[in-house]
């Protein structure tokens, strides 16, 4: 198996002019980072063409990205150059996909489509859904694999994964337009007829070894025929195998920087396990580590979300806390004579705000201060929750083209500062609300704004 470049290996094919353009000191500091993966050979402006060709391979990511799809609705993965967040941050979301046979009943298939469709969920001003659509050919038979090809990429605009053998693939690239799907899957029997597909239709390729040392083959017998795109399926169908083995190739890549094992992956919980919940749940632990794309039979709302939350909290950078954006914010039909509150922008504090308003049923307009991402009291002590800065985003804001009346409730934690706002605020009535979230209800049903 190939083995990346070692950093002195770089450093010998470098100008070694210690010119620190790379943003670099050194060139042996720049060469070391490059191996790793934390820079790039662009940013070494007296590299030659002849290191350039040599290093090309060494200046890649550990991990190659791939992108299914095309436009709006791609889904890239991979790229990643850590083995656990808190390192950096993990950056290409997974990708979750339903799995549709060309057996299933068409009007269930209308259905669960349409589901799918329907179960999209904004959050932290995310939008969290599903990825792609995988369409198996359990029939054996490529044109009713390609008739359901054809029926499902004309309802949904989602990326899809074709699993089937080269034939029925072909037979479904004839009947549909179908922009970069995954072909799924090169093994050691068909590995050819699959690379010339993948070839053909510029589209990224699945590899299923019959076992590890096969897969180091497979991906390297691949590049060399060209195909980069590549996405790898471990073979194995219990949850302790594939999660073994996803541990073991992303630490082959990372920390051995070990080529042929230098691909995002894909998981199958639809086939480890006959039980929905369980399938949720195994979908999850490749979540975190460290399935590219999951394949599920069921995406039902109530499992989705929490696979989707799960997603989220785990590619958000840990060093830099969800924030939501700052401005005004609506809630319950806010009008011209609705009371207006005042937050922070840390996630936690809205969700907590916003959902006790809504319980409430009150009409209110929720102002969310811009702290970097500092809860209440943290942001206060920071000084990032102060008098100053209330007063330049309520007077920098068009909320009074919004309401009728100069009243902003504070909360109740920093009571402190309702003298100082006052006086930044002239004209404007500060009052000091709730400390705790859970009272944010029955102050609201007591509370009126005084009318201008």
């Amino acid at each position: 198996m190939n083995v990346a470049l070692t950093g002195m290996d770089i450093f010998k094919q470098l100008p070694k002019t210690n010119c620190g353009q790379c943003g670099i000191p050194t060139c042996l500091a720049f060469a070391m980072k490059l191996a790793a993966g934390g820079a790039s050979l662009e940013q070494c402006p007296s590299v030659s063409e002849e290191a350039k060709a040599l290093l090309s391979e060494a200046s890649a990511p550990p991990m190659r990205g791939v992108t299914i799809g095309e436009g709006d609705y791609a889904l890239k993965i991979g790229e990643e150059l850590v083995m656990y967040r808190h390192e950096k941050t993990f950056f290409n979301p997974p990708g979750y996909a339903l799995l549709i046979e060309d057996t299933d009943d068409p009007a269930a298939v209308d259905s669960k489509l349409q589901s799918l469709k329907d179960t999209v969920y904004e959050r932290v001003g995310q939008t969290l859904r599903a990825n792609l659509v995988a369409v198996k050919n359990t029939s054996g038979d490529a044109g009713k694999f390609a008739d359901m090809v054809k029926k499902v990429a004309s309802a949904i605009e989602y990326p899809l994964v074709l699993m089937a053998e080269p034939a029925a693939i072909e037979a479904a690239f004839v009947s549909a337009d179908i922009k970069k799907p995954l072909l799924y899957a090169a093994t050691a029997a068909n590995v050819d007829a699959m690379a010339e597909i993948a070839k053909k239709y510029g589209a990224p390729l699945a590899v299923k070894p019959a076992s590890l040392d096969e897969l180091g083959d497979l991906t390297t017998k691949l590049d060399g025929m060209g195909l980069k795109d590549l996405v790898i399926d471990m073979g194995t169908r219990t949850l302790k195998e594939t999660f073994q083995n996803l541990i073991f190739t992303r630490r082959a890549a990372l920390k051995k920087k070990m080529r042929p094992f230098g691909y995002p992956t894909i998981t199958f919980p639809a086939e480890e396990t006959a039980d929905d919940m369980m399938e949720t749940v195994h979908a999850a632990v490749y979540t975190i580590k460290y399935g590219g794309v999951m394949v599920l039979k069921d995406l039902s709302p109530e499992k989705a979300y929490a696979l989707f939350v799960l997603r989220q909290n785990v590619y958000t950078d840990p060093q830099r806390p969800m924030q939501v954006d700052q401005g005004f914010y609506p809630i319950n039909g806010a009008n011209e004579e609705s009371p207006i509150l005042i937050t922070t922008n840390f996630s936690l504090t809205y969700f907590i705000v916003s959902s006790e308003i809504e319980g409430s049923k009150m009409p209110v307009w929720l102002g969310i201060v811009d702290t970097d991402g500092l809860s209440t009291l943290t942001a206060w002590a920071a000084g990032k929750f102060v008098p100053e800065r209330i007063a330049a985003f309520i007077t920098k804001s068009d909320i009074l083209d919004k309401v009728k009346h100069k009243t902003v409730v504070i909360p109740g934690y920093v009571a402190q500062i309702s003298g100082e706002l006052e006086e930044e605020l002239q004209g404007w009535k500060i009052v000091v609300g709730p400390r705790e979230a859970a009272d944010i209800p029955s102050f609201l049903k007591s509370f009126q704004p005084v009318m201008a």
